[in-house]
């Protein structure tokens, strides 16, 4: 790690010691499902959604046994609420299906869900199951990586690989 990096971490480090995702779960499935309604929007909006939502489906299988439309409204204030919803359900219906109700645990596997890329992924492996396999790079991290001189990319996936190529693996997951 160069010092330039290192410098980097330690402020972060300083400044911002005990960083946590800031969507309120209590579970692996209800951080995959806070964070693909996460998209386009607020944490803080996303949480006072779910605050209702978690309460009236409690396992994936309520999940996967809601209704559409009901749960669309349900969702309408996250926007882009129809292919949320459809997602969040279909989602919740391969885990039931495929993974016997369990949010998998791989990368591989996640991405198989509808709504899932290697942000929502790497949100759900890193703060609930505790492994270290890229980066969260959302349109903040994308920006701040770039004006630090980590990267020159703007793809989320290239600006994700060259974190990963500056930043010790120890360090994937900012746990204060």
């Amino acid at each position: 790690m160069n010092d330039r990096v290192e410098t980097i971490l330690s402020i972060l480090h300083e400044y911002y010691p005990g960083a946590d995702c800031a969507l309120n779960h209590s579970n692996a499935h209800e951080l995959l499902f806070a964070t693909i309604m996460s998209a386009q929007t607020t944490d803080v909006n996303v949480n006072k959604v779910t605050e209702h939502l978690f309460a009236k489906y409690k396992t994936v299988a309520d999940f996967a046994n809601a209704d559409l439309d009901t749960f669309m409204e349900e969702i309408r204030s996250t926007g882009f609420f129809r292919n949320k919803a459809k997602n969040v359900l279909a989602s919740a219906n391969l885990i039931m299906n495929e993974y016997g109700g369990n949010v998998p645990n791989t990368m591989d596997d996640l991405l198989k869900l509808p709504g899932v890329a290697r942000k929502t992924a790497n949100v759900v492996l890193g703060t609930w199951f505790g492994i270290a396999s890229g980066f969260v790079v959302d349109t903040h991290v994308k920006r701040l990586a770039f004006r630090l001189g980590l990267t020159k990319e703007t793809d989320p996936v290239k600006v994700e690989n060259d974190l990963m190529n500056v930043i010790p693996k120890d360090e994937w997951i900012f746990s204060g």
